[in-house]
């Protein structure tokens, strides 16, 4: 499924947390792992203090190889290590491109990550440019072997949802997983400012239904049966309420949701999820 894994690293807790996502996969699945660092200089910094540039490409290189020869020696994985100048996530769709890569793999924050406020400015970049699929990921696994037992997948009809869904599938068969396929209902009454009746919450869980009976065919389709899960709230919360209640081990989800198509900006329920869930998030693209 996935073979040419991209590693974004710097060095973080963020970014370890990455890399072993990696070495799990790859001490399951087989596959190759690139790690990236990119030392970033600007020109008015090498006016300023041209040594900085060196010092940075050296304590990068000794950050990546004391990695590499860590996972070596405890996972007998050989990683291929890529430092390159440049802004990082530039370098990290660049280096992807090049190496052919399938899935890249990052922390939800950067060294410079604002954490619980908004999603690392790197990952954000690479998660709306990214011509392949994205895990991102907030701590290190307390297992060294991957287990994708329970995958929440959050589905609203959209082609994104579509994709992420027929994903899901894939990963389920060669995981053995079980999927849920959560439908949320929007609080149409705050955004339109009307009253909500019986008649309109009837007809909210009616077209509920229906969305997911459409999931459920598309799973059918791979042969993996599904949950279907309806709830009425805040998208982006209750996806990862219901996750963290179903002891989910992954979510997947589209690049963007019901809300719009918009390929300038992600969409803010993912953004949201990522930044909130304390589990992988495969994003789908």
């Amino acid at each position: 499924m996935y073979s040419n894994i991209l590693v974004a690293f710097d060095g973080s807790d963020f970014s370890k947390a990455a890399l072993f996502e990696a070495v799990r996969w790859v001490k399951k699945h087989g596959g190759h792992i690139i790690m990236v660092h990119a030392v970033y200089f600007d020109e008015e910094e090498f006016i300023i203090s041209p040594e900085q540039r060196e010092q940075r490409l050296i304590l990068g290189k000794q950050i990546c190889y004391q990695m590499t020869q860590e996972v070596s020696e405890k996972y007998n994985i050989q990683a291929e290590l890529i430092i390159c100048e440049g802004d990082a996530p530039d370098v990290i769709l660049q280096v992807a491109e090049d190496k052919k890569a399938d899935l890249i793999i990052m922390g939800t924050y950067g060294k410079k990550g604002l954490k619980k406020l908004i999603l690392g400015s790197t990952t954000y970049k690479v998660i709306v440019e990214s011509p392949v699929d994205v895990i991102v990921v907030k701590k290190t696994s307390t297992s060294d072997e991957l287990s994708y037992r329970s995958i929440l997948v959050a589905f609203d009809e959209s082609e994104y949802s579509k994709k992420a869904l027929q994903r899901a599938c894939e990963l389920a068969k060669i995981e053995n997983a079980t999927i849920s396929v959560i439908y949320v209902i929007p609080k149409y009454q705050e955004m339109m400012e009307f009253f909500s009746t019986e008649s309109i919450k009837h007809a909210l869980i009616e077209e509920a239904k229906k969305i997911l009976s459409e999931a459920e065919q598309i799973a059918l389709k791979f042969n993996v049966p599904v949950k279907k899960i309806v709830h009425e709230g805040s998208i982006s919360e209750k996806i990862v309420q219901i996750a963290n209640l179903m002891l989910c081990d992954l979510i997947i989800m589209g690049t963007y949701g019901w809300k719009g198509v918009d390929k300038a900006i992600m969409g803010s329920n993912v953004e949201r999820v990522i930044i909130n869930s304390s589990v992988p998030v495969i994003i789908v693209k």
